[in-house]
């Protein structure tokens, strides 16, 4: 058995739903099961339905497009408008609207988790729908009745033992099954979400448990680059590289692979191919157990929208191993994720990712003990393997805030 994952850009639009029919066709339609994450940008769309809900007390404006998307989307996969997809969609916005009208929470990330899964529902719906009409038989499952987590909305964490046993009970092995990306459910039964491109890590979930031969992600490129080619020139391929490359690679951010996806997967020593839904035949790059990275060349991640914080003792006394750690527990408390570590004597600095938007009270606890200097919008550049040519072209035309060396790994924070 294997694992497909196939991200938003993949199924962005009807040309796009109909190749991933012509890739399972390719890869065999038997002993798989597929991932998909919402179609094209419509996690980004829903988070304006939430926003609109929350802050206005409206939620029609923001949901039209939405519908329209799918609609078309539909019109252009199915020639009969009485196709039962439009009815299992028409009910899937109805169930939405219906949470949306009768919810009493305000909890941003409850909210949030009820709503953006129906991005990941609605694509399914139709990838599912759409292969049936095309003769190849699936069952499509709800993600939420297999992954069971905790109640952490937005970044629920996965209750493996429950997850294990409900993957075993609800997957078929021998038949093609279709599931959601991203979500799980809470003991309540309310939906979760794994965090933002958390489709990579659900496939990993589901390989795990299901012990299947290898995983591959079918991605807008070739494969793993040594650079995000929106951001830099003249990226290349990595044939392939090994489990800790990787999770390396995707801690420092590079968006190719959820840093998540790869843990599991290394436990039980599974494959991970990642490979360009374009071209199929193509062999992609093969994240394995021991495997060098190839080429070696210096590989360059950006992550941009990030805080770099300095904090000195207020009486110029040491920031010692008691001071440090509790900054760190405000900055589990207000769920921060630091990207980078730096001190000294007298000064701690930090640049962090600031996705729940709890900065604010985070600067205001710390301002009670601390002096604290931050610069907002910065980006955190991190070379892999990196030789002086590229660090001197990754620091031209940029102030450099911070830098840090270690013998693989050079990083910057930077105002670009």
């Amino acid at each position: 058995m294997k694992v497909f994952k196939f991200g938003g850009a993949s199924v962005k639009d009807a040309g796009g739903v109909k190749n991933v029919l012509q890739v399972l066709e390719t890869e065999g339609t038997t002993e798989k099961l597929v991932v998909i994450s919402a179609m094209g940008k419509m996690t980004n769309a829903l988070e304006v339905v939430v926003n609109d809900y929350l802050q206005k007390g409206d939620f029609n404006d923001a949901l039209q497009p939405v519908k329209e998307f799918h609609r078309e989307i539909m019109l252009g996969l199915f020639d009969n408008r009485e196709h039962p997809a439009f009815t299992a969609v028409r009910q899937l916005f109805e169930a939405l609207e219906n949470f949306l009208r009768h919810n009493r929470s305000t909890n941003y990330d409850f909210v949030y988790d009820q709503v953006v899964i129906y991005g990941e529902l609605l694509s399914t719906t139709i990838v599912s729908s759409y292969l049936s009409s095309c003769g190849i038989k699936n069952d499509l499952l709800d993600a939420r009745n297999c992954i069971r987590t905790d109640n952490t909305y937005r970044d629920a964490q996965v209750q493996w033992e429950e997850t294990q046993a409900q993957i075993t009970l609800l997957v078929r092995r021998e038949n093609l099954s279709i599931t959601q990306g991203f979500i799980g459910a809470d003991p309540n039964n309310f939906s979760t979400t794994l965090g933002r491109e958390g489709s990579d890590y659900t496939a990993g979930i589901f390989a795990y448990c299901l012990n299947v031969e290898s995983v591959t992600i079918w991605k807008d490129v070739p494969g793993v680059l040594n650079a995000d080619p929106r951001v830099f020139e003249n990226a290349q391929l990595l044939d392939h590289i090994s489990y800790e490359e990787a999770i390396e690679l995707a801690f420092y951010g590079a968006s190719v692979i959820h840093p998540k996806t790869l843990q599991p997967l290394q436990r039980k020593e599974i494959p991970l191919y990642v490979k360009s839904f374009l071209n199929p035949l193509n062999a992609g790059t093969a994240v394995k157990k021991g495997q060098p990275i190839l080429p070696k060349i210096p590989c360059f991640i950006v992550k941009k929208n990030q805080v770099l914080i300095s904090l000195s003792s207020l009486d110029f006394s040491f920031i010692l191993e008691k001071n440090i750690s509790e900054i760190f527990s405000l900055f589990h408390k207000y769920q921060i994720k630091v990207d980078l570590i730096q001190n000294s004597a007298i000064s701690f600095s930090v640049c962090i990712d600031n996705k729940f938007n709890n900065l604010e009270k985070l600067l205001s606890h710390l301002k009670a003990t601390f002096r604290v200097n931050y610069n907002t919008g910065v980006s955190l550049y991190t070379i892999r393997h990196f030789d002086e040519k590229a660090v001197a072209g990754l620091e031209k035309d940029k102030k450099v805030l911070l830098k840090q060396i270690t013998r693989e790994t050079v990083q910057l924070v930077a105002i670009p």
